[in-house]
């Protein structure tokens, strides 16, 4: 079975992936060359200059925000929002947030949804001074009712600050 005949277009794929670029590249930040490419997203601790460095995790989304998202129509908030969730969980244990990944999942990729989604999240993460080094992008039919629900519930945000 091909990607087309599952339903997935990689020709829409390729294209949020030109859309984005300059949002992503925005981001960039010592230890970040903040360029989409790679299957994984590279980040030199070295770069930030601390000492003994502890890093720190974590996970979250923006919940039912996304309903307001979709019935508005107004779709770059909710990217802001996600890493302001992310960095303020990880903020309060003194992390410094240095980069962020993404992960927007959908029924049917709308390019133009998508763009601005992730136009917010390179937002977000320049408001935070991190970099967005990489993501993914999951289109799946059948799991999201089509033209109208997306998620970026499950983000990943790494951090880290000084041990003393």
């Amino acid at each position: 079975m091909t990607y087309a005949q599952a339903g997935v277009s990689v020709d829409a794929g390729n294209a949020l992936i030109e859309t984005i670029k300059p949002f992503v590249r925005s981001t960039k930040r010592p230890g970040a060359n903040a360029e989409l490419g790679g299957f994984g997203g590279l980040f030199d601790l070295k770069a930030t200059g601390y000492q003994d460095p502890v890093l720190v995790s974590g996970t979250d989304g923006v919940g039912t925000k996304l309903r307001l998202a979709v019935d508005t129509g107004i779709h770059d908030f909710v990217g802001i929002d996600l890493v302001a969730m992310s960095v303020n969980d990880l903020l309060v244990q003194g992390a410094e947030p240095l980069y962020f990944l993404d992960y927007y999942a959908c029924g049917k990729l709308d390019v133009d949804v998508a763009a601005k989604v992730v136009k917010g999240i390179a937002e977000g993460c320049k408001q935070a001074n991190c970099a967005l080094i990489g993501g993914e992008t999951a289109e799946m039919p059948g799991m999201y009712k089509e033209g109208s629900c997306f998620d970026i519930c499950r983000q990943l945000c790494l951090n880290i600050f000084k041990h003393r």
